[in-house]
């Protein structure tokens, strides 16, 4: 039988974000069986720029001198999640995740958020069972699709492309860009138009933080798709050294379409930007979607996109939050 462990939880150094990158690789590994820790996820990086980012807070859980354990929360404006939630497969079992998830808790309702949820995996009764203990329940999997773009020009900053003749604008004619490739007014009106759209699908929600985050460290784009100069989506790609896709994978972290009529062609338009801007990378594109927007997942699986993996979202309140039907959103909540 284990001894009683004394367990501190607190925010993560910055010294010990490398050591936190390994527990989380190491704990994975361990649990899906691979043999070594670095077959996990590559050379992306899950933590290093959530450590990074103002919206996020990362906790730490220590004990008997050292870093055993991290989880982070991200806030979305009204809604939050959290994960990775990972400890050292030597100390499984002797509550140190309950010890995060009940500081992670405290965090996510200093926020006052409307709702919160996690991604974990749906076939595992222990994982779903440790989070409806803190009233979370799991409703959809969400799946993470990807596909490997063919060769398209490379997304830029404003251009006439996509423009039509005397006859006007063609369904798909949209505007692809990258919010980089705008200048200083014109981001900031990009980014307040991208959380005018987000507080549409759900009240409160916006990515600002997060936009605001991958622009500053350098770690993605923001793809964003007009038409006559009114915003029809956008998508937080993120992809190169350094960042949670590393530089094989442009990964959605998450993109949103205006909805009601005409949504599936501006989501179209929106996965033609995203994959050439991959393309460009020489990447492949990763996204994820909640099948209860059931239309989103099957207009992507149409592109030619395939499951990778699947999980099992889980929100407090029970509610759908934005995880609902005619929600043209590409997220997931690991």
């Amino acid at each position: 039988m284990s001894k009683a462990l004394s367990i501190q939880i607190g925010p993560l150094k910055k010294n010990e974000v490398e050591e936190a990158e390994r527990i989380m690789r190491a704990a994975f590994s361990t649990f899906l069986g691979l043999p070594s820790p670095e077959e996990f996820m590559g050379d992306r990086q899950l933590l290093t720029p959530r450590a990074q980012a103002p919206h996020v807070t990362v906790l730490a859980a220590r004990a008997e001198g050292k870093l055993i354990g991290t989880n982070a929360a991200t806030r979305w404006g009204s809604f939050a999640f959290f994960g990775p939630l990972t400890v050292l497969p030597e100390y499984w079992d002797r509550g140190v995740a309950q010890a995060l998830l009940e500081a992670t808790v405290k965090v996510i309702d200093r926020w006052g958020v409307r709702h919160s949820g996690l991604y974990t995996f749906a076939q595992s009764a222990k994982h779903v069972g440790l989070y409806q203990k803190f009233d979370y329940w799991p409703q959809h999997l969400t799946a993470i699709l990807t596909r490997t773009p063919p060769e398209k020009p490379p997304v830029t900053g404003r251009s006439g492309a996509g423009r039509a003749g005397p006859g006007g604008l063609t369904p798909k004619d949209t505007t692809p860009m990258l919010l980089s490739g705008l200048k200083k007014a014109a981001r900031a009106e990009a980014i307040k138009a991208c959380a005018k759209l987000t507080d549409r699908i759900s009240k409160g929600l916006d990515l600002t933080g997060e936009i605001s985050a991958v622009m500053a460290q350098g770690v993605g784009d923001v793809v964003l798709t007009e038409r006559r100069g009114v915003l029809d989506g956008f998508a937080i790609c993120m992809t190169g050294p350094g960042s949670e896709g590393g530089v094989k994978v442009c990964y959605i972290k998450f993109g949103a379409v205006r909805g009601g009529s005409g949504a599936e062609e501006r989501l179209d338009g929106l996965m033609d930007g995203c994959e050439a801007f991959a393309a460009s990378r020489g990447a492949t594109v990763e996204a994820g979607v909640n099948l209860a927007r059931g239309d989103v997942f099957r207009q992507l699986r149409s592109r030619g996109y395939r499951v990778m993996t699947q999980g099992v979202a889980m929100q407090r309140p029970n509610v759908e939050g934005f995880n609902r039907a005619k929600s043209w959103v590409l997220d997931d909540w690991r």
